[in-house]
């Protein structure tokens, strides 16, 4: 009888433990995969920073989200890729800029109004939750930020003056009318054409000047068709990691902030990668050729009155007049704030 009451119990108890929901393993929950683009080639700088933060974002999060990134605009340029990325074919893009598709950052790179990286950074973190729900609205979310430096123009012949570039042939990204329009206002001649175009368009004379960050230009070998390079610090060219909205939010909210976190660390990687090696570029550029014009005081003079004559256009045209004003606003404020600390 004892037995029997015994078997029972034990019966009784494996029934009641069966029914208890277990919580799932990790290797039972959903594994995520976001596939990403991204414009720098393999063997990079910028893609070993990338490729680390592949890494980190399996290791926080344990393999439940893996990166897989596509470099060297294999997935296209970036209009390209923001297209498949609204199709769902892509996931995720470090952009080389984001202006063509939130206008707004547009006011962060408003041609020889900034002076400095720090004066943009300090614009930028200011605007960043105005930015930030811009890019919402665009079914994006901005996993960090990025810039690839000051633009400089590398050109077919040598370039001091404003009137002497406005005789060539001045490269500008297909789609990007903001840019397009920039130039325009500004007397020049832009030529738009898919990025991936770029080195046969100068081989053959398509353009005659190309726009790009000494990093690009030496990336790309670029300089060799363009040898010479005006040493004028046009604008800095702003990028971003943007992420899916939908694609972020099939990320469990736990594992979003070290992720978040890991993106952002390796933004601020890729930004001092690129402040640091501009010198060094142009400087490695000139060894192998590249003649580097430097324009003199009153020829820089000319170079701004150029733009800021193109303000009443740019500004409302090209750049939403509020977000344009904001930013001048916030840069006053800068400088302002460093004139009483004695540039501290």
């Amino acid at each position: 009888m004892l037995s029997r009451k015994l078997t029972l119990a034990v019966a009784a108890t494996a029934v009641a433990v069966s029914a208890i929901p277990l919580a799932p393993t990790a290797s039972a929950q959903r594994r995520i995969l976001v596939k990403m683009a991204s414009p720098v080639p393999e063997g990079s700088v910028w893609h070993r920073i990338l490729k680390e933060m592949e890494q980190e974002w399996t290791q926080v999060s344990e393999g439940r989200v893996r990166l897989r990134i596509y470099p060297g605009q294999t997935a296209g340029d970036d209009p390209v890729v923001i297209t498949k990325i609204k199709l769902g074919t892509l996931h995720a893009a470090l952009l080389a800029g984001v202006g063509g598709v939130v206008p707004d950052v547009y006011a962060l790179q408003v041609p020889m109004m900034y002076r400095s990286y720090e004066e943009v950074d300090y614009v930028r973190e200011k605007m960043t939750p105005r930015l930030d729900a811009e890019f919402a609205k665009k079914g994006l979310i901005v996993l960090n930020w990025t810039d690839a430096g000051w633009v400089k123009f590398f050109t077919s012949e040598p370039v001091t003056t404003p009137d002497q570039l406005k005789k060539l042939k001045l490269f500008a990204w297909a789609g990007d009318n903001e840019v397009i329009e920039t130039y325009k206002a500004a007397g020049f001649n832009p030529v738009p054409l898919p990025s991936t175009e770029v080195s046969t368009a100068l081989q053959t004379g398509l353009v005659t000047a190309m726009p790009a960050p000494p990093q690009a230009a030496v990336i790309m070998q670029w300089y060799k068709h363009a040898p010479n390079m005006t040493d004028v610090d046009w604008a800095l060219l702003i990028g971003a990691t943007v992420i899916s909205k939908d694609t972020w939010e099939e990320i469990p909210t736990d594992l979003r902030p070290a992720l978040k976190s890991a993106a952002e660390k390796a933004g601020e990687k890729l930004r001092a990668d690129t402040r640091k090696s501009g010198p060094e570029d142009t400087a490695a550029m000139a060894k192998r050729g590249l003649k580097v014009v430097t324009p003199d005081a009153t020829q820089l003079g000319t170079w701004r009155k150029a733009v800021e004559d193109a303000h009443d256009k740019i500004r409302g045209g090209v750049i939403p007049a509020d977000a344009f004003d904001e930013a001048r606003r916030l840069l006053e404020e800068y400088r302002s704030r460093q004139a009483s600390s004695g540039g501290r």
